[in-house]
């Protein structure tokens, strides 16, 4: 029985995973990303590859430790949307633009065209996307920017370090601004607008295909004596839906520190009104329609780690489950995105005065529910656009751990969602359907799911929603931040 090794590169943490080719998780070895804060800009962040790279090397020779003798048939990735590293002009890795930098975001200003440069690529021209962030590169880090020769993203920039080989995944190439979908190529144009001439664009490649086998100095660090070929990955969104077994006409929703809720369709799809991204699925046969409220699971952790620190998950879910009664409402979503502009502010909206009946049990179900109502507002624009006639609606990812979040989330729908049985694994399956499929083994993940149908008996979170929309369309008339 195959075995691969998946690195699924995130934002916060990034983890190797040892599986076998039917997804049974072997062993793990996970570590937290570091990044280093740009003082040339007000909000900029960057990371060391060579330190990201160490720490990947070090978590598969701890797991070839831990499991002498294991033959890996293959490696494949995953990484963060958004997230590139530079190459220098002598091949050797330059710098990390994570994306959670903003050292763009002064600069688009000068980026004309905005509502043609959506329509071409599928995405508003912001600071997430990787060349306003070189371009933010180029304006006040001119001495790094000299020295870039190309680039390429998270995902395939572990299989050029392991490999030697450079290409870029077609659902990453949507994520720069630079790709033209109708050509389904990177545009001249579009490189112009962002005045990047100077910089070589990486080779195009797909999900499933072979890279090419490890470098041999990289075989010899691992102590390994046989080939193994990388095979391409791509997106973590895209590889998480993957491994969910999402097709075409799907919903799919993955919840984590952000919630994006997609479809695929056979053709190109752009708002007039650009309130979705459209980008590229796994090889660039289907377009990927995204809605998305932004932060979402990372609120949730943050109030367990700030009320709830003894206190474990599944105690916390059991206590939010006997709340009865709504005392307050939560708004801590950070994305307005049908109107391509973040929340000014949010918080607890309690009936004055304070009141001694108020629990943090309250304002921990009011998150979750916070969390349940921004994702199905996009799910209501993402259907409004694109049509109600979905096949499934597909749930993976950590955030879906939380069973109140699954019943909230089928409750506002009013349809059952499915979760594959190892839902909060999907970036790992979906790499590991990738390697399938360049093998040409049948991956049969999607045969059984956990359903989780809508209570229709209970109208607590119905009656929820509707003070979570007052308060959010009056957050939507304030444009003070806090």
């Amino acid at each position: 029985m195959n075995k691969y090794l998946i690195i699924d590169l995130g934002t916060g943490n990034s983890r190797v995973a040892l599986v076998n080719e039917t997804g049974e998780l072997i062993d793990i070895s996970s570590f937290e990303n570091k990044y280093y804060k740009d003082q040339s800009y007000d909000d900029a962040q960057y990371f060391s590859p060579n330190y990201w790279q160490r720490q990947v090397m070090n978590s598969i020779k701890e797991i070839i430790l831990k499991h002498p003798g294991i033959h890996i048939d293959a490696i494949s990735s995953s990484g963060a949307r958004q997230s590139s590293v530079l190459i220098d002009k002598k091949g050797d890795s330059l710098i990390g633009l994570p994306n959670i930098d903003n050292r763009g975001k002064s600069f688009m200003k000068d980026i004309a065209n905005k509502s043609d440069i959506y329509h071409c690529t599928g995405s508003w021209v912001t600071e997430d996307c990787i060349a306003s962030k070189i371009y933010g590169l180029k304006k006040v880090r001119s001495d790094l920017y000299d020295q870039v020769g190309t680039f390429t993203s998270l995902s395939e920039w572990i299989g050029y370090i392991l490999t030697g080989n450079l290409c870029i995944e077609f659902s990453q190439a949507t994520e720069t601004l630079l790709f033209d979908l109708d050509k389904h190529d990177f545009s001249e144009e579009l490189i112009r607008a962002f005045s990047l001439q100077d910089i070589e664009m990486p080779c195009l490649a797909k999900a499933g295909d072979k890279l090419g086998n490890l470098k041999q100095s990289v075989l010899e660090d691992l102590g390994i004596s046989y080939d193994i070929p990388f095979i391409i990955g791509g997106a973590d969104t895209q590889i998480a839906l993957k491994g969910a077994g999402i097709k075409k006409g799907d919903i799919g929703i993955v919840s984590g520190t952000t919630s994006p809720v997609v479809t695929l369709t056979k053709d190109k799809y752009t708002d007039i009104d650009q309130r979705c991204w459209t980008g590229l699925y796994l090889g660039g046969e289907m377009f990927q329609v995204e809605t998305n409220p932004g932060v979402t699971g990372l609120n949730y952790q943050r109030i367990r780690n700030l009320l709830f620190d003894k206190v474990s998950y599944d105690d916390l879910e059991f206590a939010l489950d006997q709340v009865g009664e709504i005392k307050c409402v939560a708004f801590f979503t950070s994305l307005d995105f049908e109107n391509a502009r973040g929340y000014p502010t949010g918080g607890f909206f309690i009936k004055p005065p304070f009141s001694q009946d108020l629990h943090r049990e309250d304002m921990a179900w009011a998150i979750v529910a916070d969390i349940a109502c921004s994702i199905f507002h996009q799910y209501s624009q993402l259907i409004s656009m694109t049509g109600d006639r979905k096949k499934r609606i597909l749930c993976c990812g950590g955030g879906f751990q939380s069973k109140i979040l699954r019943q909230h989330l089928a409750d506002l729908i009013g349809k059952k969602i499915y979760l594959p049985h190892n839902y909060h694994q999907s970036s790992v399956l979906g790499g590991v359907v990738v390697c399938n499929d360049y093998f040409n083994l049948h991956s049969n993940f999607d045969d059984s799911f956990i359903v989780v149908e809508p209570d229709t008996e209970h109208n607590l979170i119905h009656d929820y929603y509707k003070k979570w929309e007052r308060h959010r369309n009056r957050i939507m008339t304030t444009r003070e931040d806090v």
